[in-house]
């Protein structure tokens, strides 16, 4: 019996090399399983459809490898490897990040950020926040919008600054309110002031 991680993979290298050539869209699960050389009812196996692999992917990529580091509260290390595999793929990600349809890039991703989040944040049973709005979901929601806008705004532009670049950007971002950067950027911050990384 073949490995099941084995036949996974090979599927999401057939897809990424389909998708580099070509429109997702316009991409079929023969051509997908043709590459990975397995028959079609293997791919059913293991995926629904095209979107689902796509979701793999994502999870393989972006999501599953940081989870150590944020167990661990390294949460800039966990940022610069995520847009590093990103990067590594940037010819992939270039050409499925306006991908419609069903499951698009963005809700895929952004649906996995929401759950990576929520499985670090307390249940709404354990933490009583300061403000009735900030609960557990409504937070791990709204931090998974802004890391998804980032990272898929950063992907349209061409990935035009290093990862290192990036993981600092949403840091700053991260970790100063809205009313500090409008300060700063506005030049109302002495430059004595200014937090620099």
């Amino acid at each position: 019996m073949e490995d099941k991680r084995n036949i996974e993979q090979a599927l999401a290298d057939s897809l990424k090399a389909l998708a580099v050539k070509m429109p997702f869209e316009k991409i079929t699960i023969k051509q997908i399983t043709d590459g990975a050389g397995v028959i079609r009812v293997t791919f059913y196996n293991h995926f629904q459809d095209k979107y689902d692999l796509l979701e793999w992917i994502v999870k393989k990529d972006i999501i599953s490898p940081v989870k150590l580091l944020l167990a661990n509260d390294m949460y800039r290390e966990a940022l610069l490897l995520m847009f590093t595999n990103m990067q590594k793929e940037k010819k992939f990600y270039m050409r499925v990040v306006d991908t419609e349809g069903q499951n698009s890039f963005s809700e895929i991703v952004v649906r996995n950020f929401d759950e990576l989040l929520t499985e670090m944040l307390p249940g709404d049973d354990t933490y009583h926040p300061q403000h009735v709005w900030l609960e557990p979901k409504q937070v791990a929601a709204y931090y998974a919008q802004s890391m998804s806008f980032v990272m898929i705004a950063w992907i349209r532009k061409g990935m035009p600054i290093g990862p290192d670049e990036m993981a600092k950007a949403y840091d700053y971002l991260a970790s100063h309110s809205l009313w500090d950067t409008l300060n700063e950027m506005n030049g109302k911050v002495s430059p004595d002031d200014r937090h620099f990384f």
